[in-house]
């Protein structure tokens, strides 16, 4: 393949991702909306929409493999393909995570939230911010942009703990709201878990522009 063709297909290859980001970007919009507004349609609607998630990731992994496979690249080359082959993969786990919190959603049901939602919500905000950064870094090649990412993962472990103690307070002074508080937890910990991913993609940024595989956030579980 000459370089000029393979370069299109690399690029190909990244606006695929991107697509892929963006979906998951609107799924996690959505199941939050859904469990806010108590909207059960749109909940469901998120659950049936990870199919195509999975499979826009599926098909991405396919043709990461066919060109590493029929080109054998090597160096900053093989470290890009990778890196959307990586990337893919944590995107994808982002949207479980998603369809996650439509199922806290339905399992709720009818019945509203323990408490006014205002924590979780700006967690969310944060996390597909975050997500939208790690895109951008990647794209740019920007390390810098990739290692801020990493930096701001504090602050939603950071309202994370301010949620969990705050509900965790609520089960011991009337164990009546264990189950209540129990769901929000539950999308907390999703919204903690996105923002994991989020770093990591920042970390095959760092990768990827300088071949050196970096831990910046050494409280990831």
């Amino acid at each position: 393949m000459p370089r000029a063709e393979f370069d299109r297909e690399l690029r190909r290859l990244q606006g695929d991702l991107l697509v892929l980001g963006n979906m998951v970007e609107k799924a996690i919009a959505k199941s939050l909306d859904g469990l806010k507004r108590r909207d059960l349609d749109a909940s469901q609607q998120v659950i049936s929409e990870d199919d195509y998630i999975d499979q826009r990731r599926f098909r991405l992994e396919e043709e990461c493999i066919e060109l590493i496979a029929t080109q054998q690249p090597l160096a900053s080359d093989l470290r890009a393909i990778v890196s959307i082959l990586l990337v893919a993969e944590e995107l994808e786990r982002m949207g479980d995570y998603a369809e996650g919190i439509s199922k806290i959603s339905l399992m709720m049901g009818d019945e509203p939230p323990l408490k006014p939602l205002i924590d979780i919500p700006r967690m969310g905000e944060m996390a597909t911010d975050m997500l939208r950064r790690s895109l951008d870094a990647l794209v740019n090649r920007d390390s810098v942009a990739a290692t801020a990412v990493c930096v701001d993962d504090d602050r939603v472990d950071a309202l994370y703990d301010q949620v969990y103690r705050e509900l965790l307070t609520f089960m011991m002074e009337d164990p009546r709201t264990i189950r209540r508080a129990t769901y929000l937890l539950w999308v907390a910990h999703d919204l903690e878990r996105i923002a994991d991913r989020a770093t990591n993609i920042g970390e095959r940024v760092i990768y990827l522009v300088t071949g050196k595989l970096t831990e910046l956030n050494i409280s990831k579980s």
